[in-house]
């Protein structure tokens, strides 16, 4: 645990070491904020129903962009040889940098939390469904994290790597609108595989177990994934 820690501060103080950090959370903050109060008035309800609607498709885009270098740079600059001469072990590699790019989308989300308080004022904002906003969106950035981290460790290109990731993310994203294209015996399967779906789940403020353990599979079949992928690469 003490190597995934020092793994974790490295790559997370790594992210504010460079001005893309701070462009993406810019980028995403003015997103967000923009398609949220651009309607919130037109919809007159003391929520933020809009903009956790919105979050799965914006973190589509956004999380790759955050994961893609985090295994593609070190393959391409040579970096990740010099840190398997440390003693750290591959499982410790993949912890510590998945931890650090859920610690950042934490990080991105804490600014919304002023949405909520100004909806506040104008209103009595429902309580549970933003707590269960907040969680979901916590699960679906760890789960979008892993599929961006798999898709950079894929790759020595951190374009390819942002492509790839955001590819996955945006088709789970959209599976559950592509649904009256598909024979009804597939409707189940292709709906419990949307993550969109078990998202506005979480969001409406009901925590399903079926939804969390969606979430934390994907993540663990990514996390797999990447170990051997990595695995692969030494």
């Amino acid at each position: 645990m003490r190597n995934v820690t020092q793994i974790f501060k490295k790559e997370f103080g790594g992210y504010f070491i460079s001005p893309i950090a701070y462009i993406v959370i810019s980028i995403f903050l003015v997103l967000t904020g923009w398609f949220f109060f651009s309607t919130f008035f037109l919809y007159n309800q003391a929520d933020l129903r809009n903009f956790f609607s919105l979050l799965p498709l914006t973190f589509s885009f956004v999380i790759p962009a955050v994961t893609m270098r985090l295994f593609s740079e070190e393959f391409n600059s040579g970096s990740y040889e010099l840190l398997l001469t440390m003693p750290v072990s591959s499982t410790d590699i993949v912890l510590g940098k998945f931890l650090a790019a859920v610690a950042f989308v934490a990080v991105m989300l804490l600014p919304t939390l002023s949405y909520g308080a100004c909806i506040s004022f104008l209103g009595d904002l429902d309580v549970g469904p933003l707590i269960g906003g907040y969680v979901g969106a916590i699960l679906l950035g760890a789960a979008f994290s892993a599929i961006g981290l798999f898709a950079s460790a894929l790759t020595h290109n951190q374009i390819i790597a942002f492509i790839s990731g955001m590819a996955v993310c945006f088709s789970l994203t959209l599976l559950d609108k592509m649904l009256i294209f598909l024979p009804k015996s597939l409707l189940s399967v292709f709906q419990f595989l949307s993550a969109d779906s078990h998202f506005q789940n979480i969001a409406r403020g009901i925590i399903d177990s079926r939804d969390v353990l969606y979430f934390l599979s994907l993540a663990f079949v990514m996390l797999y994934g990447t170990h051997l992928a990595v695995d692969e690469m030494n």
